[in-house]
């Protein structure tokens, strides 16, 4: 019997989208925690590889940046490990500290 496959997806539960918090994030934030939560992939937090190239055709760089450092600096993310530049990949932990469901 072959093992059948989940369909990727990133999660954004109900009280997430409607709370207080998320609407406190601009919109590139959003967009961009939605991206870096779809690198999760279920055991790899702390882990969680997220490149501007994987939305440089919707952010300038800068825009990115900000984004980023909003996130951590909000509560959303930690970053893991230092990249940049010909060095490795930047890593993202998920704080999960407004996925109510998750700390229920």
């Amino acid at each position: 019997m072959k093992k059948r496959r989940s369909i990727p997806f990133a999660p954004i539960f109900k009280d997430v989208l409607f709370s207080d918090a998320w609407h406190n994030l601009s919109h590139s934030e959003q967009l961009i925690y939605i991206y870096i939560k779809a690198n999760h992939n279920g055991s790899n937090n702390g882990e969680i590889p997220f490149t501007y190239s994987q939305v440089k055709r919707s952010f300038s760089s800068a825009t990115i940046s900000k984004a980023l450092k909003g996130l951590i600096n909000k509560g959303w993310l930690k970053k893991t490990e230092y990249g940049g530049l010909f060095r490795k990949k930047c890593l993202y932990k998920l704080t999960l500290t407004y996925d109510h469901i998750f700390n229920a």
